[in-house]
């Protein structure tokens, strides 16, 4: 049977000379993958150009719950971008963001939310022109809410210590040893402020975004099983340092 769906590139695998393996966030199916013909021009039903992390592809697809990969009738782009590939620093970032949705997202099934919130950022990076530096960090705390793990920033005070384990600020420092100190846990409560619509107006120094970067990747490891390491991890964190 075939189904006319919305997905977003995360990644993408050479199957062998013939096919490649495409993992894909839709909007009907959940993460799925899926294997097409490793083919070009005419003969090939997606084009490679589509296979970009982060495109936003419109598909007709064939789908039987029974197969772990499922096949593409035909595929085109569902928005046109224009700075996310030929801008470095967007680049560097859709390369870092797949790569973390990957790792993150694994149900198959539908999640109207999260499909939403994950097309409405890809494309707010394409016409972003202000806070490019901010933006990966706002796009991963709020995605922490959609992943069911978003930080209580209601218990702050100042002079508190964030709980990364809890995921809650506390008077006293905890007795593990996964929390922030004073001064970090007032940068990270800035963060859970932070929307696309405002993260232009929050400057953060060097050392204090290269520490939330690193705060919120342990924090996914302590909530989330089996978080690897980012391999474009380094990349982010030198490129906007």
């Amino acid at each position: 049977m075939l189904h006319k769906t919305k997905g977003i590139v995360l990644h993408t695998l050479p199957y062998n000379d013939r096919y490649i393996i495409i993992n894909m966030y839709t909007e009907i199916f959940g993460r799925t993958s899926y294997m097409i013909s490793n083919t070009h021009g005419k003969r090939s039903k997606v084009s490679r150009a589509l296979l970009q992390p982060l495109s936003i592809l419109e598909m007709e697809v064939e789908h039987l719950n029974n197969r772990d990969l499922q096949r593409i009738k035909e595929a085109g782009t569902a928005c046109t971008f224009t700075q996310l590939q030929c801008n470095p620093y967007k680049n560097a970032t859709t390369l870092f963001l797949s790569e973390v949705l990957y790792r993150v997202i694994q149900e198959k099934e539908a999640n109207q939310p999260l499909f939403n919130y994950l097309y409405r950022s890809i494309r707010w990076l394409d016409a972003l022109e202000e806070g490019i530096g901010n933006f990966h960090l706002t796009f991963l705390i709020q995605l922490s809410a959609y992943l069911g793990i978003h930080p209580n920033g209601n218990s702050f005070r100042s002079g508190y210590f964030f709980d990364l384990l809890n995921g809650i600020f506390t008077e006293k420092a905890p007795e593990h040893n996964y929390y922030l100190n004073e001064e970090d846990s007032m940068v990270f409560e800035r963060l859970l402020r932070i929307r696309f619509e405002n993260m232009a107006l929050y400057a953060f120094s060097r050392q204090e975004r290269t520490h939330i970067l690193r705060h919120i990747i342990q924090y996914y490891k302590l909530h989330l099983s089996d978080f690897p390491e980012i391999k474009s991890l380094a990349v982010m964190q030198s490129l906007f340092d």
